[in-house]
């Protein structure tokens, strides 16, 4: 009968023939060393876990039958110990050729010829993990001949009982579980160096008595790879780590001194910004500025190997974009390291830079985080180093600034303040307190100042100077001064209406210079004076020295349109900013509110440090008397401020102070007592 018969294929016979070599029987056994439940086929009394005798294994019993589960499993070379790698793919190594099925005309030992002959180092292993056959590249590979390496254990050859994943992969191979397993191991080569091989082990086609194992080296790849996450992970210009290395530098340093016993479990950093590095940029070029940060990369690792020589591990230098830079302290031993690391690098940067003959000089700021590595992100690090950098800079520059977690709260309530504020507004928040203007002649309330207050759901009662500048910056003064000065104004004509016996107060409101820049203060105004129906004779606009001093355009007009429309101006706190004189004869101003400075000058110290017995301050004095008379020559009227002692009073009086303001006389109250205040007069 011609045609191809079935029966055993040229590569069967040649797994076959080498199992013969070995006298390895190869039918069922029911022996301890087999699996309880698991075919015959696949008892694999050298798949031990790791650890375990090879011959022995695990106990009968120890691994239960699962369901057939049939797929390829690549390990990544990332889990390995070259974090960080491209996984290698499948289509990666080339596979070990298939053999030939049924029907190939091939002898057995042609098959064995090109086995041998073959360049992959292939081995033959059977389902217990033993190797079969070996060919003359894998014993090349191993420094040994193929024939020595028959009946040793596959596993041990390639490593794969070092990694809990490969190994259950592998074993999961020899049983018939999974079709292939591909992952890399890092081998020692007989002539001492290391390489870097990608395994892969696959079942034999039709045939259940044996899985291919075979070797591709990919130490050239993994070179490239190297070289590449080098060039990914590092700075051009500084050739330091850069960002993205930092933060991973960042992470695993902070997870490992969290979780490790044995360190500090603590962490610090450095965050350090150059002052003035845009102006070289700019004025010199971008190629000096790049040598600059080059040089200065230098000088920041110089540092930090001579602060590791002293503490024996040395910080993390990396550039983090543009000027900024940054040095991590692994397993810190407190502050005061960080503050020895900043000050010696602030003292490095101070000798100038020579450049291709440009002679450059430049300084840093500094920002220092030291704490506990438990319960600290990477986020939450580089947030309070970024911060505290901040506050270098606005403290002088040149110089580094500790992290203080008081002044971070502060900062953090103020961000919380500006962004509720406008909502705050809306949600009527606010509410003014009124403090009396008192004559100093008499002691009559002549008028109020109105003092706002946010009673703030979280933080409680704010003062002015908690908030005022947060609505400045950010533009809702002008929505708060509109509500501010048509609420005092509508109290004012309430209390004149409930008094009608009584002479009438006039109530005085606090003006920031952006209402009168942002919005038209003067149809505002007018448009609250009508509406309210309190004379503008009864109002009174407080603007600071610094906003009213130098007015021109705009400001000057509102200000003259105000004055003609009957609305008193007054200078607040005058005596702290330009005290330019001559703009008094200028202004439509009729009152001059004198900063409380002055007045704390008329306290009277004893001998003892007691409150009477001596002289008050004779500047502060004169000065005041001085502006007094300067104003009354011009038709102004002067307040006080912050008058606090009978004493004070005294003086003031004796030198013609019109009004006086302060806790003498009565602190900020409610609305309610200052109509008790004008029951009382009437």
């Amino acid at each position: 009968m011609s045609g191809t018969s079935e029966g055993p294929t040229p590569a069967a016979d040649l797994i076959r023939s080498a199992v013969t070599e070995r006298h390895i029987d190869t039918s069922p056994r029911t022996s301890p060393r087999t699996y309880a439940g698991v075919p015959p086929s696949a008892s694999v009394s050298a798949v031990s876990p790791p650890g375990a005798s090879p011959r022995t294994g695990a106990s009968p019993g120890t691994y239960a039958p699962a369901e057939t589960h049939l797929g390829t499993l690549d390990i990544p070379e990332s889990t390995l110990d070259a974090p960080g790698f491209v996984p290698d793919t499948p289509e990666a190594v080339p596979d070990a050729a298939p053999v030939p099925s049924a029907g190939a005309s091939a002898s057995p030992g042609a098959f064995r010829a090109a086995f041998g002959a073959a360049p992959l180092p292939m081995a033959v292993v059977d389902r217990e993990g033993l190797v079969v056959i070996a060919n003359e590249s894998l014993g090349a590979l191993l420094g040994t001949g193929p024939g020595a390496l028959v009946g040793r254990v596959a596993a041990d050859l390639v490593d794969l009982a070092s990694e809990a994943r490969t190994w259950h992969a592998y074993r999961e191979v020899l049983r018939g579980r999974q079709a292939r397993l591909r992952c890399a191991r890092r081998l020692k080569h007989p002539d001492g160096h290391s390489l870097w091989v990608q395994v892969t082990v696959a079942p034999l086609p039709a045939q259940e008595e044996a899985v291919l194992v075979s070797i591709a080296d990919i130490s050239a790849r993994r070179e490239l790879q190297a070289r590449l996450r080098h060039l990914q992970m590092h700075d051009p210009v500084t050739r330091l780590p850069n960002r993205t290395l930092f933060f991973e530098r960042l992470s695993s340093a902070l997870e490992a001194e969290a979780y490790e016993e044995g360190g500090t479990g603590r962490i610090g950093l450095c965050y350090l910004d150059l002052d003035g590095f845009k102006a070289v940029n700019d004025t010199l070029g971008h190629r000096v500025g790049d040598r600059l940060l080059a040089a200065v990369a230098e000088r920041l690792t110089r540092c930090a190997d001579e602060a590791g020589y002293a503490r024996g591990a040395t910080p993390l230098v990396a550039r983090l974009g543009g000027d900024e830079f940054a040095l991590l302290v692994e397993d810190s031993t407190g502050t005061d390291q960080l503050a020895e690391l900043a000050e010696s690098v602030l003292k490095s940067l101070q000798t100038p830079f020579d450049l291709s003959g440009q002679r450059l000089s430049v300084s840093a700021s500094i920002g220092v985080v030291e704490r506990r590595a438990a319960g600290t992100s990477a986020t939450h690090l580089m947030q309070a180093a970024d911060t505290t950098l901040y506050w270098a800079k606005a403290d002088g520059k040149g110089r580094w600034t500790l992290f203080d977690p008081e002044r971070n709260a502060h900062r953090m309530t103020r961000q919380a303040l500006s962004s509720t504020l406008r909502a705050a507004i809306e949600r009527n928040e606010f509410a003014l307190e009124y403090q009396p203007l008192v004559g100093m002649e008499d002691g009559g309330v002549r008028g109020v100042e109105a003092l706002v207050r946010w009673n703030h759901p979280q933080f409680g009662t704010l003062t002015p100077n908690r908030f005022i500048g947060l609505a400045e910056e950010d533009g809702s003064i002008v929505q708060l001064g509109r509500w501010v000065l048509a609420t005092a104004c509508r109290q004012a004509r309430r209390w004149q209406l409930d008094h009608p016996d009584a002479v009438p107060i006039f109530v005085s409101v606090n003006v920031a210079v952006r209402q009168v820049w942002d919005s038209d203060l003067v149809a505002d105004v007018a448009e609250i004076l009508t509406e309210t129906g309190l004379a503008p004779r009864l109002l009174q606009l407080e603007l600071t020295e610094s906003a009213v001093m130098g007015s021109a355009g705009r400001p000057l007009q509102a200000l003259q349109a105000l004055s003609d429309m009957g609305v008193r101006i007054a200078i607040d706190d005058f005596g702290t900013g330009y005290s330019n004189l001559a703009y008094l004869s200028r202004l439509p101003v009729s009152v001059l509110k004198l900063d409380g400075s002055f007045v704390r000058g008329f306290q009277y110290e004893g001998p003892d440090g007691g409150a009477d017995g001596a002289h008050p301050n004779p500047a502060d004095e004169v000065i005041v008397e001085a502006l007094i008379q300067l104003a009354h020559r011009l038709g102004l009227t002067v307040t006080a401020e912050c008058v606090e002692t009978a004493s004070q009073a005294t003086r003031l009086r004796g030198i013609g102070c019109d009004t006086g303001q302060g806790w003498l006389y009565s602190r900020p109250v409610a609305p309610d007592r200052i109509s008790a205040l004008l029951t009382a007069k009437s």
